[in-house]
């Protein structure tokens, strides 16, 4: 039997008091988050060392900190002790801790399960401090299931939400692969596959790029602050989140779709962060193209699909040649480094080749020698 995690995400319907509460608490979890991180920095600064503080040592000098759960207090410094570490560890990849805003980012904060603090009965979840919430819960939690941590967060638009991770017992058994899939990732419409139809993105952000800018040009005009800014704040924000939900209800269902009809996938590993800073022609970049696509969430979600049947999502080596490597023959083709370049004739056999077709075949390939 092995033990696994898995997260639900409900949505949350708080009274008046408990919004009160939650938005006291999110505020305690930035709080001491930016209060712990800049007193390291001055540490540091004076000192040239690391300053292990906690938020225990802070409640005298701010009482108002033990109005809220202190599991979630506790759980900003560990939030932030994983980044200092990082920084610590590897400073030129990971980059010093950045202080929380109040005004940019999600509001939210975790809390952990401690002998039944926090429990689902009904159509309500119970949470420490704050007591019996109403949640929506679409579907029910596996069974023989403990709850081990929660995170409750608030969106741009105002509804909370809940994300509950748990954890159970399951037997996994390794499947032997029979059935291979090879997946290129294409600019503008996710990816193309070797023995599937493309994926058609229908690159939900490009289609409401009007949308958007008509109601961000009206919130431009708006005075900060008053009634008028605020509603039309929040018509942005749900135009962003409409986009958002789009975005990964289709990029859940073709992961689906594909982690239970194949045994092993390939994808090739490329860096996403490069591709959105690549240049066409020199003047354009990538990224809205790139980030529209959500092909990181996508590919993080067919990971789990696979594992979670004893399946395998094989990552290629982003030098390997899969666009220039004749299918067919084997023949190697270094004009098609040129990405102008999207049909081409093999010289050796005569083979006619999609670029993108031909590179997903070769990705499968190469998926099926590492597998087996």
């Amino acid at each position: 039997m092995t033990t696994v995690n898995k997260a639900y995400r409900y949505r949350l319907y708080p009274t008046t008091e408990q919004e009160i509460l939650f938005a006291k608490t999110f505020g305690c979890a930035r709080f001491i988050y930016n209060k712990m991180l800049g007193d390291r920095l001055d540490y540091y600064r004076k000192t040239g060392k690391k300053l292990n503080n906690t938020p225990a040592q802070y409640k005298e000098e701010f009482p108002w900190l033990k109005e809220v759960d202190s599991l979630a207090l506790a759980n900003a410094q560990l939030n932030l002790n994983k980044a200092y570490n990082n920084f610590w560890r590897n400073r030129k990849h990971f980059g010093k801790p950045h202080f929380k805003s109040k005004k940019v980012g999600r509001a939210s904060y975790s809390t952990n399960n401690q002998k039944g603090s926090v429990r689902i009965e009904g159509n309500k979840v119970k949470l420490p401090k704050v007591g019996w919430v109403k949640l929506c819960q679409h579907r029910p939690l596996e069974e023989s299931s403990t709850i081990k941590t929660v995170t409750i967060s608030k969106t741009p638009s105002g509804k909370y939400y809940i994300r509950i991770l748990v954890e159970y017992e399951n037997q996994i058994l390794p499947v032997i692969p029979r059935s291979f899939l090879g997946l290129d990732f294409a600019m503008h419409g996710l990816y193309v596959a070797s023995d599937e139809d493309d994926a058609g993105y229908p690159a939900f952000l490009r289609r409401a790029e009007k949308r958007l800018a008509k109601a961000q040009r009206k919130l431009s005009k708006r005075q900060k602050g008053s009634r008028n800014w605020e509603k039309q704040r929040l018509r942005v924000a749900v135009l962003h989140e409409t986009i958002a939900n789009q975005r990964r209800d289709f990029l859940h269902k073709k992961a689906r779709f594909l982690a239970d009809r194949y045994d092993v996938i390939g994808i090739e590993d490329i860096s996403v962060k490069a591709m959105a800073k690549r240049k066409k022609s020199g003047k354009y970049s990538f990224s809205k193209s790139v980030a529209d696509n959500g092909w990181s969430m996508f590919t993080n979600m067919l990971s789990y699909k696979l594992a979670w049947q004893g399946k395998q999502l094989v990552k290629i080596d982003k030098w390997y040649p899969s666009s220039q490597l004749c299918h067919v023959c084997g023949y190697q083709n270094s004009e098609t480094k040129n990405l102008s370049v999207r049909e081409w004739i093999c010289p050796k056999c005569g083979s006619h080749h999609d670029r993108d077709k031909n590179a997903a075949i070769n990705i499968r390939e190469g998926a099926k020698r590492i597998a087996t």
